[in-house]
């Protein structure tokens, strides 16, 4: 068992009371490991069925997640086609917390690294709008790749403040996901600079930071709206202490709900998660979002579209000065003026005459949108996702390259032989998937 901070233990020695040598048993056991099913590309059921590794059973409150052992998912070719992400069970409740909730205009304001962001699309099952933000801009980048390989068409991931977002979206979201930076008590077993960052001192500065991320929240949650507040720690200055004093400060609020999850409770690590709502009022106006629109870059993906898809796909395009063109996705408010990673689905790249497919228009399609399709068992996955080349009786042009039904990534068939598009920042080298295990 790691040595945990005297303060913390005299911490956790109040709160508990006589339930403080069970939660100090708890860290004897070692840490619990979930995925959770992408149903935006496969059914709960579906993916039980056709497991690659033992699942021991499911998350409780969580139809869709399931416990698992010591392997190493992250290598598996079903994981590079986005059909599950691997999540820590506990925080799997903040999810399950919004399941109910409206959706229409959702914004996930401290994402990274997605977990709390794909799991409300997959609830969302492609309608409305969702923003992702993350500050941080490098964790920002791995929230991006996140939603890409799980297919999330109607997402946009922006890297900014809680406070400047506040300023361009007053009372403009239905539903707010807070997942708050915090202290990481609830990690002491699943992170290894958990117990040598933690302090009092820096629970305080958390509990800071948190105020302000909660104060930006509330002023863009509308009327009637949700909040999801969590963090995956026990302090109560983080937990129920900030709450109480956000509805001190916001008593247009009301809390709904809240609950700590605890490891000698559960079979999970620490979290806590708290639903707020807002009175009912009026929903902020904000201005939609304006597309750059290129007539000959636009003409070019439709050439492309032709031979390509089996219906190409409907909506407004917005395309970069240097090509970029991306599928913006219906009701997007004006994003002027944000860090922007991630619009929609990008289509590709128009370099003045051609088009080229992105990596991220293969993974929001699915087998039977695409003309051409190359379909390889779980055995050959390996070479593609290794970059080699597979082979195909297809006829020439550009293909989806997936596993068994499920896109992996993009291929170009040649007289036979699909050369490989996967993006080489997103291979599987020496077989550790590391990339794939973000």
């Amino acid at each position: 068992m790691r040595e945990l901070p005297e303060p913390f233990i005299q911490r956790m020695k109040k709160r508990l009371g006589e339930d403080f040598p069970a939660f100090l048993s708890s860290y004897e056991r070692p840490p619990c490991r979930g995925l959770r099913v992408n149903t935006l590309k496969i059914g709960a059921e579906e993916f039980l069925r056709r497991a690659p590794f033992p699942l021991e059973g499911r998350v409780d409150g969580e139809p869709d997640g399931f416990y698992i052992g010591e392997e190493k998912p992250g290598a598996d070719p079903y994981h590079f086609a986005g059909l599950y992400y691997l999540q820590e069970p506990s925080a799997m409740a903040v999810g399950a917390a919004a399941a109910t909730l409206e959706k229409g205009r959702v914004l996930d304001l401290c994402a990274a690294p997605g977990g709390k962001t794909t799991h409300v699309a997959a609830q969302m099952a492609g309608e409305g709008i969702l923003l992702s933000n993350e500050i941080n801009f490098a964790r920002a980048k791995v929230l991006s790749q996140n939603v890409e390989r799980m297919g999330i068409a109607n997402c946009a991931v922006t890297s900014a403040s809680p406070e400047s977002l506040a300023a361009l979206f007053p009372a403009f979201f239905s539903l707010i996901l807070a997942d708050a930076p915090c202290s990481g008590e609830g990690m002491f077993k699943k992170e290894e600079n958990a117990i040598p960052e933690w302090s009092e001192e820096n629970v305080a500065r958390c509990a800071v930071r948190q105020r302000g991320i909660l104060d930006a929240a509330a002023k863009m949650t509308a009327g009637g709206g949700h909040i999801v507040y969590s963090t995956c720690t026990f302090a109560e200055e983080e937990d129920e202490g900030q709450v109480e004093n956000f509805l001190d400060r916001h008593p247009e609020f009301t809390l709904v709900g809240q609950k700590t999850l605890y490891p000698h409770l559960v079979r999970g690590e620490g979290h806590f998660c708290a639903v707020l709502k807002k009175e009912e009022g009026e929903t902020g106006r904000v201005r939609p979002f304006s597309a750059v629109r290129n007539a000959r870059a636009e003409q070019a993906f439709r050439e492309f579209a032709e031979t390509f898809f089996q219906a190409p796909p409907h909506g407004t395009i917005h395309t970069l000065g240097d090509g970029r063109m991306y599928l913006v996705p219906a009701g997007m408010p004006d994003l002027a003026g944000v860090n922007l990673l991630r619009l929609g689905v990008e289509l590709g790249e128009w370099d003045g005459k051609l088009f080229k497919p992105a990596h991220a228009l293969a993974m929001a399609v699915k087998k039977e949108d695409v003309r051409r399709f190359v379909s390889l068992s779980r055995a050959e996955c390996e070479g593609y996702l290794r970059g080699g080349t597979v082979e195909s009786g297809l006829a020439d042009g550009w293909c989806v390259v997936g596993v068994e039904e499920f896109p992996l990534g993009l291929g170009k068939i040649v007289g036979g032989t699909v050369k490989n598009h996967l993006p080489k920042g997103l291979r599987m080298y020496g077989g550790s998937g590391k990339r794939g295990a973000q």
